[in-house]
């Protein structure tokens, strides 16, 4: 990569290169893997546990007092009130992998104070690696990505992920996938939903929706959305998006667009931000993903998602190009 990186964001680049190392080791031998099984539809690899403990000890030998959140072990290492907090899907995309469909990713992004920094989503399959720094623009290996100029929905290619767990709401999506499906030129549904928002930043798509996301399917691949000069929201075209379990996302034109299709299907339930006390915004973030995580392993849909961290913005914005800062350890990114 010729220019350089957030010593961080380097960390995370090596941790995902790692991962996708085993991922790709792995793949080459699928019948001898041990599957084990979340919920229905909803598969856990030892693959996916491996990746994910190379990731960590990775970031953790770098930053020892960050904390970790990661879809496999939540919240078991790392340090649990840092203001720093890396969010971890290790191989999203597992059904995939298992049937040797080749489209799964490692999912990296760092969180500061609730707001993402750093982002990485690494594809092993292409070696194709794309990440973003918060101010500096989102790249494809040294491409500089940018994203669609479509400005029709009905011209525009659409990317989505279909329910799969028990307890989610089909009937809701089968809805919302009639209309998006009648106003777009076309709909896609790949199966890995970090590489479908990298592949809006790349303009491949010109809008991807979504419901049911966890935090470490999205952190990584909405910054990256950003820093090409999309837009990521909930449907109702809100930043609070993460610990919602709703996603839109696409250039800004598309982008509005589909917000006026799916605002009325939004389950977000607003919340006054400042009823949540003296929690840090990274904190209050990690507590949602706790209340989603209790939620999903009850076997339910999330109907009432806690509030996102208190330090986002309430609209879906650009984020332009920020000042210099330090890049030392404790310094904000």
């Amino acid at each position: 990569m010729s220019q350089a990186l957030h010593p961080m964001l380097n960390i995370a680049v090596k941790a995902a290169r790692t991962a996708g190392s085993i991922i790709n080791r792995a793949a080459l031998d699928l019948e001898v893997l041990k599957v084990g099984s979340k919920g229905p539809n909803d598969f856990v690899s030892e693959v996916d546990q491996a990746a994910e403990q190379a990731i960590i000890g990775t970031l953790l030998e770098a930053y020892p007092g960050h904390g970790i959140l990661a879809e496999e072990s939540g919240r078991t290492h790392g340090a649990k009130h840092s203001d720093y907090v890396w969010i971890i899907d290790p191989l999203d995309g597992t059904t995939n992998f298992l049937h040797g469909f080749p489209v799964y990713a490692v999912s990296i992004a760092l969180a500061y104070r609730g707001q993402v920094q750093q982002a990485v989503v690494y594809d092993p399959t292409r070696n194709d690696l794309f990440y973003a720094s918060k101010g500096r623009g989102a790249f494809l290996n040294d491409r500089r990505l940018r994203v669609s100029k479509r400005t029709r929905l009905s011209d525009a290619l659409v990317g989505t992920g279909f329910p799969f767990r028990k307890g989610d709401n089909f009937k809701r999506y089968v809805k919302m996938f009639e209309e998006v499906m009648q106003s777009c030129a076309g709909l896609r549904r790949p199966g890995a939903a970090a590489l479908d928002l990298c592949y809006v930043a790349a303009g491949y798509y010109d809008g991807f929706f979504e419901t049911g996301l966890n935090p470490w399917d999205a952190a990584a691949g909405a910054l990256i959305i950003t820093e090409a000069g999309g837009l990521v929201g909930n449907f109702t075209g809100e930043s609070d998006f993460l610990y919602q379990r709703e996603i839109v996302a696409g250039n800004p034109k598309v982008y509005g667009q589909m917000v006026q299709i799916l605002a009325p299907y939004t389950r977000v339930i607003k919340e006054d931000a400042a009823a949540e006390g003296p929690l840090s915004a990274a904190a209050a973030g990690l507590a949602a993903a706790d209340a989603t995580a209790a939620v999903l392993e009850a076997g339910g849909e999330s109907p009432a998602a806690p509030a996102a961290p208190a330090a986002a913005a309430k609209k879906a914005v650009r984020i332009r190009k920020a000042a210099a800062t330090p890049e030392g350890d404790d310094a904000p990114m």
